[in-house]
């Protein structure tokens, strides 16, 4: 059951994606371009945990890697709305 939680996981985050690009093309304004770099990143985070817990379990640890990416994500969006929200 939690591969497919994981996987559904990664699948919401893509969609979330694609539809804060598809807003900032029809609408251009400079949260929904953090957003989806945001959301382009986590979707990045949950594929890792995808392939980290369900591919690789006991070949590969891409914690670090899961987090980093996560931290990344989120920096950028805090970003956007500290400093581009203006």
């Amino acid at each position: 059951m939690a591969p497919l939680v994981y996987f559904l996981c990664g699948l919401a985050s893509l969609l979330c994606t694609i539809l804060l690009m598809r807003g900032h093309t029809a609408n251009p304004h400079p949260i929904l371009r953090w957003s989806a770099f945001c959301f382009a990143g986590l979707t990045v985070a949950n594929w890792l945990l995808f392939v980290d817990l369900v591919l690789l379990p006991t070949a590969i640890d891409l914690s670090a890697l899961r987090s980093g990416v996560t931290l990344v994500s989120l920096f950028a969006l805090i970003y956007g709305l500290l400093h581009k929200s203006r």
